[in-house]
């Protein structure tokens, strides 16, 4: 029985919450769908721009959102605030100037926070960010997928699986391979399982990574 469903989507409201909070009508839904998806990619393409060539690395954890009827907060979860700040003075004002222009919404206010997470490598998205540049150096994958479970493992989480899928080193046929280390219970709802799955663009073709943390058991 291959079902699988989201591990995030699976356990909201009991140890997971969403990442956007607001209340819409049915038939507004679908446009502040679209408002979130913009901000999101416009904060990513800005960190992008802006990063230091030589590290190649967003670093961002996730992004919350939450909306009221004058004012969207967006709280950037971000596990090297450095990055972000580092020889701008303005950074926080041009992001918020640029996701404002972007939104073109006259009547509410946008903030934006940064916070600072404390185990950046106890993070899907930020491990798959690693995974990917890893890959995009020409290391091996297995290579690639032992170095981001060890600077799991310093994290004290319980247990980690990593999986990537394509055309790994550029063979012909596309193929999965993963790799896990200590528990990873997909089938139980009370235990907190943080998921990503990411894609990244190597000359062979497109490669997809995903990557389950299991954080903690309530």
């Amino acid at each position: 029985m291959g079902q699988k469903i989201n591990p995030l989507g699976f356990r909201l409201g009991t140890t997971q919450s969403h990442h956007s909070f607001w209340f819409a009508q049915p038939k507004n839904f679908s446009a502040g769908l679209r408002e979130d998806e913009k901000i999101r990619n416009c904060i990513k393409n800005y960190v992008q721009k802006n990063m230091r060539i030589s590290s190649g690395f967003e670093g961002i954890a996730h992004i919350g959102i939450q909306k009221r009827i004058d004012l969207i907060q967006v709280i950037i979860h971000i596990g090297f605030p450095n990055l972000l700040i580092e020889g701008r003075t303005r950074g926080i004002e041009e992001l918020q100037m640029n996701v404002q222009k972007e939104l073109n919404s006259v009547n509410r206010r946008l903030n934006i926070a940064i916070t600072r997470v404390e185990k950046p490598y106890g993070q899907p998205n930020i491990l798959a960010e690693y995974i990917a540049l890893q890959l995009k150096n020409r290391v091996s994958f297995r290579k690639a997928m032992k170095k981001a479970i060890e600077l799991t493992e310093q994290t004290d989480t319980k247990g980690i699986q990593v999986q990537i899928a394509g055309r790994i080193d550029g063979k012909e046929i596309a193929r999965v391979e993963w790799i896990r280390e200590g528990r990873v219970p997909l089938q139980t709802i009370r235990a907190k399982i943080d998921h990503c799955s990411y894609t990244v663009r190597t000359i062979y073709g497109v490669l997809g990574i995903k990557i389950w943390i299991f954080v903690d058991e309530e």
